[in-house]
């Protein structure tokens, strides 16, 4: 009997840890309103896209450098960049569908070929015919294809560390988790800042850069309504039309094209810059130390210094 009380004891006390653990890891979506009134300034502007409210700013005057972001990231990870480079060029920089206020694209297509129809539309609308380039990770896919498709649009094309080839690393556990049934679905309730932070911490190579701001923005929007089951759908999108192909569509490039890597990339290794750097013709690869998979956001000054030597040129 007294096995029995303390049995039951057990159970009650793991049930309310349970409950205030459930408690401090849920989270709602975020109306767009809200995030709007934070995260919009007088730059920031809405434009429809296949349905979507697209969100881009577009700042400055001169020949126009576009900047496309990467995963669970936002227009805003081109801050630094763009303080600098609207001094001397017209910046335009957007949320891809999926991600920061756009939010989901309707027709649930996450594929490369679906996002670069959509930057097409996006800068026709705009009328954007002829442009400097530039994308990290899932944005620098987007451009090389982007200038695959459309190479007489692209002045030159930067590539931070891009994606697009296969790696001998296995996928960062965020994407494994969107993929694995039961546990996608926990992540459309329960989502901790503690989850944002960990990622960032395996994106960057200095976790003291890693601010609470920082961390705060990138749980924000990956909150913003339709956000995350936006992201279990491109998760589970197979993004790879083939090894082969993809790697035949890189060597077409004869865009002038400069690769940045972060040394200490874990998402996208170094290694695939070089065999980007190897399969385009006209290319040449810059490597910063002490840097992840985001240097511009990481390492902001020596990145754009990087970039500022290249179009200058």
């Amino acid at each position: 009997m007294q096995n029995k009380k303390k049995s039951k004891y057990l159970l009650y006390i793991l049930l309310v840890i349970l409950v205030f653990v459930i408690k401090g890891a849920y989270y709602s979506d975020i109306p767009i309103e809200a995030l709007k009134a934070k995260y919009t300034n007088e730059h920031s502007k809405f434009i429809e896209i296949d349905g979507m409210q697209v969100h881009y700013r577009d700042e400055g005057t001169g020949i126009p450098i576009v900047l496309i972001h990467g995963t669970a990231a936002s227009l805003h990870t081109w801050d630094y960049w763009t303080e600098k480079l609207k001094k001397n060029y017209r910046v335009i920089r957007l949320d891809l569908p999926a991600f920061g206020l756009t939010g989901a694209n309707s027709n649930g297509d996450y594929s490369i070929k679906n996002y670069t129809e959509f930057l097409n539309a996006f800068l026709s609308k705009l009328d954007i015919t002829n442009f400097y380039l530039a994308g990290n990770s899932l944005g620098g896919n987007i451009a090389w294809n982007y200038t695959v498709d459309y190479p007489e649009k692209i002045r030159k094309l930067i590539l931070v560390d891009a994606s697009g080839l296969p790696t001998n690393k296995e996928q960062p556990w965020i994407f494994k988790m969107a993929k694995t049934p039961v546990l996608n679905s926990l992540f459309l309730y329960l989502t901790p800042k503690m989850v944002i932070k960990n990622n960032m911490e395996q994106v960057y190579q200095d976790d003291t850069k890693i601010t609470d701001d920082l961390v705060t923005r990138y749980h924000d929007m990956a909150l913003r309504e339709g956000n995350r089951q936006a992201f279990i759908d491109r998760a589970k999108t197979d993004f790879k039309l083939s090894d082969s192909k993809n790697i035949e569509r890189i060597k077409s490039i004869k865009t002038e094209t400069l690769l940045i890597w972060g040394e200490n990339d874990v998402w996208i290794p170094l290694d695939n810059g070089k065999r980007m750097n190897g399969l385009i013709s006209n290319s040449k690869l810059a490597v910063i130390k002490n840097s992840g998979h985001v240097p511009m956001e990481e390492n902001p000054e020596e990145s754009l210094k990087i970039l500022l030597n290249f179009i200058d040129n």
